[in-house]
């Protein structure tokens, strides 16, 4: 077994162990709710609608899920409760399938840019800075240079904490001091990256609420600057939310969404939390993709969403 096939096996086994709050929860509402029931009903339907919802999985996708089922049931005339498990899982595999097939490229994948320049945005408490080094570590260990650019000058902690996670993701940082230009900071790094010859630019941006409008225009200023320097840059626009925090990491999408072009998600903290449902619900309601999780506090306990296998974990078992 080759080093990337020791990593993806170590991902699915990461996977499984990081949604097993939200299995056990999840497995265990479902099996309340079919219990001592012998066929699928009105009644069932709607305890199912539920228990959806009370899993984080959104009202918008848990009815479409609802829709699916009923459609189900409606096709095949008689279905029983026992087969409930194997439908709901069929179904919502289907829904995340359906709006994205593909996908992402692993890390070890051609870049369509160098410097292949991502710009993370999120507000503090997240998990920002962790993925970014989470970041640079799969990168990295894929082959291929990294350079971080630490623009989230406001708090002197954010600078310290990303010269921390490069360190121990073994790439180089460029900083300036606090309360400089976050912009000239994102151009010096890409001016940097240029003359080195960098494969990957990771930088960092401040987190502050998302309601305040002038964090908007910051990040509007950085993606300009960071423009004139490499055509096209950011290539990579990628939005860090808390899965922890339920409906909140929703809302925090539509707000960032509305200002900012992001070109993928980020869900951190899968693990510590019974609410992985919000996964299934913000891959269904964004057009933007989910395109890394978050499973452990381990450097190497990021990996890219695979819906196929977050369904399989999620549930337990295979998909045909």
């Amino acid at each position: 077994m080759g080093f990337f096939d020791r990593f993806r096996k170590r991902d699915k086994e990461r996977l499984e162990e990081g949604l097993e709050k939200t299995r056990t929860s999840l497995l265990g509402k479902l099996d309340r709710l079919i219990r001592g029931k012998d066929q699928v009903d009105d009644e069932v339907l709607d305890q199912l609608e539920e228990l959806l919802i009370t899993s984080d999985v959104g009202v918008k996708t848990t009815l479409e899920i609802i829709r699916r089922v009923e459609a189900r049931v409606a096709r095949d005339k008689y279905v029983s409760t026992r087969e409930l498990n194997a439908i709901i899982r069929d179904e919502i595999a289907q829904l995340l399938l359906d709006h994205a097939p593909e996908r992402p490229a692993d890390f070890d994948a051609p870049l369509p840019h160098k410097p292949y320049v991502i710009m993370v945005v999120g507000v503090n408490g997240v998990g920002k800075t962790t993925t970014i080094g989470k970041l640079a570590y799969r990168y990295r260990e894929a082959g291929k240079s990294v350079l971080l650019g630490a623009a989230d000058t406001f708090r002197a902690a954010a600078i310290e904490q990303l010269e921390i996670w490069a360190e121990r993701a073994g790439v180089p940082l460029i900083k300036q001091h606090p309360g400089a230009d976050p912009a000239a900071v994102a151009f010096d790094t890409l001016a940097a990256a240029k003359s080195r010859g960098v494969d990957v630019v990771i930088i960092d941006t401040a987190g502050r609420l998302h309601t305040k409008g002038g964090l908007m225009e910051e990040l509007a200023k950085i993606r300009r600057v960071m423009g004139r320097q490499v055509e096209g840059a950011p290539h990579e626009v990628l939005l860090v939310l808390d899965a922890s925090t339920g409906q909140n990491a929703i809302r925090q999408a539509e707000e960032f969404t509305k200002s900012v072009e992001v070109t993928g998600l980020v869900l951190t903290k899968l693990d510590g939390t019974a609410k992985g449902g919000i996964v299934i619900g913000i891959s269904n309601e964004f057009k933007i993709p989910v395109k890394y999780i978050g499973v452990g506090e381990k450097i190497e306990d990021l990996q890219i969403f695979d819906r196929r296998a977050f369904v399989e974990a999620l549930f337990g078992k295979e998909l045909v």
